[in-house]
C-alpha cells in the first residue's frame, strides 16, 4: 500500500490520506512502466502457456499498481527484477496508473471487462468490496502452506482475511504518527514529544505545547503549532485513543453519535477555531507547499501524518523528530496498507501466487522499510535481530525504536473491514462540513450515524 500530500483538488479530509502504502490514497501516478507498457489483460509469451505452469513454460504476468512517488516505483521495479532473476520462466510487466478513486474505478472497469491484470495493488478500504464481488483469487491454502500467515502481526492478519480466508496479503503497515521540527522546539524551549507510547502526551499537554509553538506577528500567524488532524484517517486514531470508534465492534452500526467521538471532534476543532494553534485547511492549497515542506520551512511545528511520510522527510534538509500521537485515555494508532492480490480470472494462478509470495517476503519488504516508506508487518522483523535488519540511522529518527510497540499493537483501520467505500466518502464529506464549514457538531455526528446505518443496512450488516 500509501498514502504519499499534493491532492489539493479533493476535500482536505481525503487529501491528507493521499499516500503510499496507505493506498487509500490518492497518489499521483505518472504511468511509468517496467518491462514495457502493455495491455492489462493476462497473457503468455508462448502459445503453450496455460494456468498450470510447467517448469520451463514461459509466462508473462501483468502487474499493476499506482505511483505515489518515483522512489516507491523504483523500489517496485528493483523487486521485480530480483523476482525475474529467481524465476526466469516468468516475465512481469509492471504498469502504474493514477491512484485513489481513479485507480479503483480503472480496476473495477478492467474486472468487469475480464481484463484485470494478473496481480495488482488494492487499497485496503476497497478490499472487502472486491472480495464480495468475487473478483479476487482465493489464496488461503497457499498462504497457509507458505508459513506467511503465522508471521504476520495481528492487525495484518485481520486486514488480510475476509471470513477467515486470504484473498491477498497486506504489503506492510502504515500508521498515523506525529512529526516535529526539532529546531522550532529548541528555539521555543519546548521538550520534544515522547516516542515511547507509555509516556505519550495527554491532550492538554499537546495543546499547551502547540500554543507555545504558535508564533504571531500582530494579527498574522507566522508559525502554527500543529497541522493535519482534521482528516477522517487521523481523527479515527484519536477517537480510538478515547475508547471510541466510528463503528460498533461487530461493524453492524455507526458509533459516531457517542460521547467518545464527540469529545475528540470538538477538541480537534478547538485547535483551530478556539486556540488558534492550527491553520485553516486552505493553507495547504494557498501555500503551494506539501505538508512536509510546511514542516521543513517552519510554517508548522508539528505535523500529524502517515508513517510513510518519513521517507520524504528524512531526505529533506532539516532535523525531523517522530513521536506517538497525543492521547485522550491511551496511546493508540491504527495500521493498514494496500494489499497485493490476484485476479480471480488469472490464467496463471500459480505464477501469480509466486509473485505475491515474493512481494510478501522479507527481501522485498525490507527495501521500503529501510527507506522509511513502510513499516514491517512480519513478527520476525520486530524481534531484536529482526529490527537490526532495517532500523536505519539517518532515516529513522532518534527514539524510533521506542515506537515499535506502538506499531505492533496498532488497531486495524476500521474502514478496511467494510465492503462499502461510500461509508468513508460520506463520513469524510460530513467532517468537511464540520471542520471546514460551520455545521454543528451534533448535526455532524447525527448525519454520519444516519448515512452509515443506511449503508450498513443495505449491505445486510
Amino acid at each position: 500500500m500509501r498514502k504519499q500530500l499534493t491532492a489539493i483538488a479533493i476535500p482536505l479530509s481525503l487529501a491528507l490520506l493521499a499516500t503510499a502504502c496507505g493506498g487509500n490514497g490518492n497518489g499521483n501516478g505518472n504511468g511509468s512502466a517496467a518491462g514495457g507498457s502493455a495491455s492489462p489483460s493476462g497473457s503468455a509469451s508462448s502459445p503453450a502457456s496455460s494456468g498450470g505452469g510447467q517448469k520451463n513454460e514461459q509466462v508473462t504476468l501483468k502487474f499493476m499498481g499506482w505511483e505515489v512517488s518515483p522512489l516507491e516505483t523504483e523500489s517496485v521495479k528493483k523487486g521485480i527484477e530480483s523476482f525475474m532473476k529467481s524465476n526466469p520462466n516468468i516475465k512481469v510487466e509492471y504498469t502504474t496508473i493514477p491512484g485513489g478513486t481513479q485507480y479503483v474505478a480503472k480496476m473495477q472497469t478492467l474486472v468487469l471487462g475480464n481484463e484485470a491484470p494478473d496481480v495488482f495493488f488494492l487499497q485496503s478500504d476497497y478490499y472487502s468490496d472486491f472480495v464480495k464481488r468475487k473478483s479476487l483469487l482465493d489464496l488461503t491454502d497457499r498462504v497457509q502452506a507458505s508459513g506467511i500467515a503465522g508471521d504476520l502481526i495481528d492487525s495484518a492478519v485481520k486486514l488480510s482475511t475476509v471470513d477467515g480466508k486470504y484473498y491477498g496479503i497486506e504489503s506492510c503497515i502504515v500508521a498515523p504518527v506525529l512529526y516535529y521540527n526539532k529546531e522550532l522546539f529548541d528555539k521555543a524551549g519546548v521538550p520534544y514529544p515522547p516516542s515511547d507510547p507509555a509516556k505519550a502526551w495527554s491532550w492538554p499537554e499537546f495543546v499547551d505545547a502547540a500554543k507555545k509553538l504558535t508564533v504571531k506577528n500582530g494579527d498574522k500567524t507566522e508559525q502554527y503549532g500543529v497541522y493535519g488532524l482534521e482528516t477522517y484517517y487521523n481523527t479515527i486514531a484519536e477517537i480510538m485513543s478515547n475508547g471510541g470508534n466510528w463503528f460498533s465492534d461487530d461493524l453492524t452500526k455507526s458509533a459516531a453519535n457517542t460521547p467518545e467521538v464527540k469529545e475528540v471532534l470538538q477538541a480537534i476543532s478547538d485547535l483551530r477555531k478556539k486556540e488558534g494553534v492550527a491553520p485553516e485547511g486552505k493553507l495547504l492549497t494557498n501555500s503551494g507547499m506539501s505538508a512536509s515542506q510546511m514542516l521543513q520551512t517552519g510554517k508548522i511545528a508539528m505535523l500529524v501524518d502517515g508513517s510513510w511520510a518519513l521517507q520524504e522527510l528524512s531526505n529533506m534538509n532539516f532535523e525531523v523528530g517522530m513521536a506517538v500521537l497525543p492521547k485522550f485515555k491511551e496511546a493508540v494508532t491504527h495500521g493498514q496498507a494496500h494489499l497485493h492480490v490476484a485476479s480471480a480470472n488469472t490464467k496463471h494462478p500459480d505464477e501469480a501466487w509466486k509473485l505475491i509470495e515474493f512481494l510478501s517476503s522479507e527481501e522485498y519488504q525490507l527495501q521500503n522499510v529501510k527507506a522509511g516508506l513502510w513499516l514491517p508487518n512480519h513478527k520476525s522483523l520486530y524481534s531484536e535481530e529482526g529490527i537490526k535488519k532495517w532500523l536505519t540511522p539517518g532515516v529513522h529518527p532518534d527514539g524510533f525504536e521506542e515506537m515499535i510497540p506502538y506499531f505492533t499493537s496498532s488497531k486495524t483501520y476500521p474502514y478496511a473491514l467494510l465492503s462499502s467505500q461510500k461509508i468513508q466518502e460520506d463520513t469524510s464529506a460530513e467532517l468537511d462540513k464540520y471542520f471546514l464549514g460551520n455545521q454543528p457538531l451534533d448535526k455532524t455526528v447525527e448525519n454520519i450515524e444516519s448515512v452509515v446505518n443506511q449503508n450498513l443496512q443495505a449491505q445486510g450488516k
